[in-house]
């Protein structure tokens, strides 16, 4: 069983950054992906970023390309989101997930979930 914990969300203006951690509670986090998710008032969750468990391999949603960048450390057990421009429409609950194996952008192929951090990006 893998616990992940969320942080890092908040109130930014539009142009702003913000860098959201997910710390998992696995011994062996590198042996699973990571992704990142967000889902927004009355809509689906979207996949936003994903980054393998030992090489770093990465894929992004096109919305937040160049953009957004994620990373991890494997040796604190985090994954990060260093999200950048933020735009009005990035405002969401952002939630880590992972699962053993290989990156994918389809949440149903995660099998463990953060709580979510909310991000608002407003004036």
């Amino acid at each position: 069983q893998v616990q992940l914990v969320e942080s890092g969300g908040g109130l930014v203006q539009p142009g702003g950054s913000l860098k959201l951690s997910c710390a998992a509670s696995t011994g062996f986090f590198n042996t699973y992906a990571v992704g990142w998710f967000r889902q927004a008032p009355g809509k689906e969750r979207d996949f936003v970023a994903a980054i393998s468990g030992t090489y770093g391999f990465t894929a992004y949603a096109d919305s937040v390309k160049g953009r957004f960048t994620i990373s991890r450390d494997n040796a604190k057990n985090t994954a990060y989101l260093q999200m950048n421009s933020l735009k009005p429409e990035d405002t969401a609950v952002y939630y880590c997930a992972a699962r053993f194996g290989p990156i994918r952008s389809n949440l149903k192929d995660y099998d463990y979930w953060g709580q979510g951090t909310q991000v608002t990006v407003s004036l």
